[in-house]
């Protein structure tokens, strides 16, 4: 009935990925910096001056303190993707449509009191005042200041970076792609203010305890949930405000299956779990080639955005990042009522001769060109393609297919806190 991964625990036995936890790595290459504070040429400067428009000009939660600001994403996805300075331009016109200017907090933060108001969204002016100020204190050095906040003390921020459904990570992944200071301090911003509940489970060990069946395959986990009736009925409709339920009335469910993830070659599952985000987004339609997943797509942009800090942060994280993602998957792949995942239907889908080119042009030229969350989607797929081998053309069928049958989100909930895209 399962793969041949699948064991099943010793109840008195020490769940595998405490070991690998204390000191191997998840062994993959550092992307590529693309520094534009050094380099000269058109698209770059653009670039550079958008995000410090943005910066300055755009508060990093809007729509009263609902909504996140995603102007550094798709500024620089498409940067990334090639687009040319004016194509940038066009970008931040349309996303600034509806940003909103920064307000004051009530009051500011210091060293003294910063973990006073973590979760605390009213803060956010003063949290990024802060960390700018602590910035400037470390000779503008943005890596130790990312060092002292993110990764030391009893609870580091490093533990709750998939709060707000995974926008903390997000965002300091664009900062370190960049090395960008000013994107490096608004992900700080973002990861105090969405700081909740969620760190528990990473900072607590009791969290951490044997299920009743374990496997490597992060795949199989995800069909056993659809499997399991006891998720039945929990939600009459898909929705982000779905996951706070889960977590309050229905906790140990999910902890069965988050605890049943074996992390025993961490590289390896980590590339497993790279497919297991593009396959969500992209085979779980369900008959309908046009639905795609907006609480999905957030799966596989969080999942890119670790594979760009993996090899930046200390080793000793590296399961802890990928165990807080797993939670964030399985807490959203259940609030999204557990659709049937088909691989198939990446694996069987006719993509003609469209290649990776033919997929950037879509992203940086197609009708949904200005929608940040396709481009990122695209994107995202495309990397994981680079780094993993794709014999299979796997992750290629899943960009065609994704480009060309988009034609709007899903899935979004009527009292979800983050917006369903605008029609372009």
């Amino acid at each position: 009935m399962f793969s041949a991964f699948t064991t099943f625990s010793n109840p008195f036995s020490i769940p595998r990925f405490i070991a690998v936890g204390l000191g191997v790595a998840v062994d993959i290459t550092t992307v590529a910096v693309h520094d534009v504070e050094l380099h000269h040429d058109k698209r770059a400067r653009t670039l550079k001056h958008l995000l410090k428009l943005n910066h300055v000009n755009h508060s990093i939660i809007y729509h009263q303190l609902q909504y996140y600001n995603h102007m550094p994403h798709i500024l620089v996805s498409t940067y990334l993707l090639g687009a040319r300075a004016q194509h940038i331009n066009d970008v931040y016109d349309y996303e600034s449509k509806e940003l909103e200017g920064w307000e004051d907090s009530p009051n500011e933060v210091s060293t003294y009191d910063w973990r006073d108001h973590l979760g605390d969204r009213r803060f956010q002016r003063a949290y990024v005042d802060f960390f700018e100020d602590e910035l400037v204190l470390n000779g503008y050095e943005w890596q130790k200041v990312l060092g002292k906040y993110l990764f030391q003390g009893k609870k580091p921020l490093v533990n709750c970076l998939v709060a707000g459904l995974g926008h903390p990570l997000i965002h300091l992944g664009y900062a370190y792609e960049l090395s960008s200071r000013d994107l490096a301090m608004e992900a700080l911003g973002i990861a105090a203010t969405s700081y909740n509940y969620l760190h528990k489970y990473l900072d607590v060990t009791s969290y951490t305890r044997n299920s009743t069946y374990s496997t490597n395959s992060p795949i199989e986990i995800l069909k056993r949930v659809a499997a399991d009736k006891k998720f039945d009925g929990l939600f009459e409709h898909c929705g982000g405000n779905n996951i706070n339920l889960l977590f309050q009335n229905h906790e140990g469910l999910i902890l069965e299956h988050w605890n049943a993830w074996q992390i025993s070659n961490p590289t390896k599952q980590f590339e497993d779990s790279q497919r297991a985000a593009v396959a969500l987004l992209a085979a779980t339609q369900e008959g309908r080639p046009d639905r795609y997943d907006f609480f999905f797509v957030h799966l596989l942009t969080t999942s890119h955005a670790v594979r760009i800090l993996l090899p930046e942060i200390p080793p000793r994280f590296h399961i802890n990042v990928l165990r807080q993602w797993w939670l964030l998957t399985l807490a959203v792949y259940i609030a999204q009522l557990r659709p049937a995942i088909e691989q198939d239907s990446v694996l069987d889908y006719d993509h003609g001769q469209k290649n990776w080119s033919w997929i950037d042009k879509q992203a940086l030229e197609g009708e949904w060109s200005m929608d940040a969350h396709y481009v990122k989607g695209l994107r995202a797929i495309k990397e994981a393609a680079e780094i993993w081998d794709d014999k299979d053309m796997f992750y290629l069928k899943a960009g065609v297919k994704f480009a060309e049958g988009f034609t709007g989100w899903a899935g979004v909930g009527l009292l979800d806190v983050e917006e369903i895209v605008r029609q372009p």
